[in-house]
């Protein structure tokens, strides 16, 4: 089976801590994938909001998840802090890539890595729009 591999860069822009709740765990007694989705999701949320943006408005323009990818490397339990790192890569015109290196923050063992593609999106004409220069400041 072919594996998805992620590279991952030697810096990032922005960390944050995030709880694993009971709510995010499975029956298999570990992190479950929709909860993974849901913690890079609050993970871009607080990275935004540290830039004073939000996702309907990054500069003027909205974002939209056009891909994701994730790879995990250990089991994620109940009551973990993650330390969740930040970086933007693949600096397009129009879009780019989140990658997201996440770990248990109390042993800085690493758990997952995943980038989720985000497309800068105008929900008015309903078509794509370049990416903002005050963000592309903070990025590139």
């Amino acid at each position: 089976m072919a594996r998805i591999k992620l590279e991952l860069p030697e810096n990032y822009l922005f960390k944050c801590e995030i709880p694993v709740r009971i709510t995010d765990i499975n029956y298999g007694g570990h992190l479950g994938n929709d909860a993974m989705l849901s913690i890079i999701h609050e993970a871009r949320l607080q990275f935004l909001n540290h830039f004073n943006f939000t996702e309907l408005d990054v500069g003027g323009c909205s974002i939209i998840m056009a891909d994701v990818a994730i790879v995990y490397k250990a089991e994620v339990f109940y009551g973990m802090k993650l330390l969740v790192e930040i970086a933007v890569t693949d600096i397009a015109g129009r879009s780019c890539d989140v990658v997201y290196k996440l770990s248990d923050s109390s042993t800085h063992k690493e758990v997952a890595r995943a980038k989720t593609g985000i497309v800068f999106f105008d929900y008015q004409a309903r078509k794509t729009c370049e990416m903002p220069e005050g963000f592309k400041k903070i990025v590139v």
